[in-house]
């Protein structure tokens, strides 16, 4: 998989931009607030149609703009492929593959794999359950594309519930019928959403345990996804669909009463999280920052791997301001562990961090603003 080139139109700070990306490595470099992270996000959003950074597609579109367009044209197995996406809120993205359109979010997904590295993702452990929901959900997506239909269906049904909910006014006394219903309907695309995270964390915690030992000197990681709907989950014997279906079935006759009350779903996917140890030890509470990290650079290589495996193709690496973020012993490893068949992006202030060796054959980009505060790209010669 190998990007060609981006085109952006009026996204974020990127007036209008036609950008060569034909090379393996491409760096990207410039002062902070400049567009670096912006370019990143535009191409991650190309392969999963998912804001990075920003909270809603509103606010990719530059200020004053009613629109954003992105183009991206790439190779993949020896094949040509142009992405085109554009967004026009509060109208519907306009989605489309070689020039056909696409309705299908995984139609349109399936095309352009990418794992981002960014600074924010060094604080995955200590960021909130939906910062690792997130995490897991889009890393789930550049593997199996369809599994957006499934998240799009559960939220859904999830927010006809709550208003439902909020309708009953925290009357108990209330016809619940329709709330059975949703309930219903909520356990059952819910317990496809568990099954899935829960084997794709299974693969994960394997291939990541494994690179975790190599950077910390044999230290054992151990992933654990926690939801209210089970005790405790062992990846060694995952529940089948069948049994999370009853178990979620129940547990929301249990607390029932209590997401009347509260005029919200209380249990399901949605509120479930994932927790890292180190030798037994709760990493979030215990870890240092130095251990933290190596969990997280683990996490990012197994996503790379997986990929790999799973579509028999390389994803392409965002990595976002993070090596000057990581000890010598981290940004070696990281660095050596990247092959030459995957195109890496790297954003940075300047080429310090890096070995004359690995800046060989690299295209080098400087990106500024001008007096309008957008962003522009010159091509820097290598020496």
């Amino acid at each position: 998989m190998f990007i060609n080139s981006v085109e952006l139109k009026n996204f974020k700070n990127y007036e209008d931009l036609k950008l060569d990306l034909a090379s393996n490595k491409i760096l990207l470099i410039g002062k902070n607030a400049q567009g670096k992270t912006n370019l990143l996000e535009a191409i991650y959003y190309l392969s999963s149609l998912t804001p990075l950074r920003s909270q809603t597609d509103k606010e990719l579109i530059q200020w004053n703009k009613d629109f954003a367009s992105l183009r991206l044209n790439m190779t993949k197995n020896d094949v040509e492929i142009n992405l085109e996406t554009v967004i026009n809120p509060p109208n519907k993205k306009k989605n489309s593959v070689n020039g056909v359109k696409k309705t299908k979010l995984q139609d349109f997904i399936s095309n352009l794999s990418a794992v981002s590295f960014s600074v924010n993702d060094l604080l995955l452990l200590r960021g909130t359950p939906d910062d690792r929901r997130k995490w897991l959900d889009c890393a789930i997506l550049q593997v199996y594309p369809a599994y957006s239909e499934r998240l799009s269906k559960y939220n859904k049904i999830r927010i006809q519930k709550n208003n439902y909910l909020k309708e009953l006014k925290g009357n108990l006394n209330s016809d619940t019928s329709l709330l059975d219903i949703w309930n219903e309907q909520l356990a059952v695309t819910g317990s496809n959403i568990i099954y899935i995270r829960l084997n794709f964390l299974r693969e994960m915690q394997a291939i990541a345990g494994e690179k975790h030992s190599k950077i910390s000197d044999s230290e054992d990681l151990t992933i654990k996804y926690i939801t209210k709907i089970f005790d405790d989950i062992s990846f060694e014997n995952i529940p089948s669909t069948k049994e999370i279906l009853d178990k979620f079935s129940e547990k929301l006759v249990e607390k029932k009463q209590e997401e009347i009350i509260r005029a919200q779903s209380v249990v399901g996917p949605h509120r479930d999280d994932i927790e890292f140890y180190i030798n037994g030890i709760n990493s979030v509470k215990f870890a240092s920052q130095g251990q933290q990290r190596t969990i997280v650079l683990a996490l990012k290589l197994s996503e790379l791997e997986i990929i790999q495996s799973k579509t028999g193709d390389s994803a392409v690496l965002l990595l976002d301001d993070v090596l000057a973020e990581l000890d010598d012993l981290r940004q070696n490893y990281l660095l050596n562990a990247i092959g030459e068949n995957i195109q890496t992006i790297i954003t940075s202030v300047d080429t310090l961090h890096f070995k004359e060796e690995y800046l060989r054959n690299v295209k080098i980009y400087k990106i500024s603003t001008d007096e309008n505060n957008c962003a522009k790209c010159e091509e820097l010669i290598n020496q």
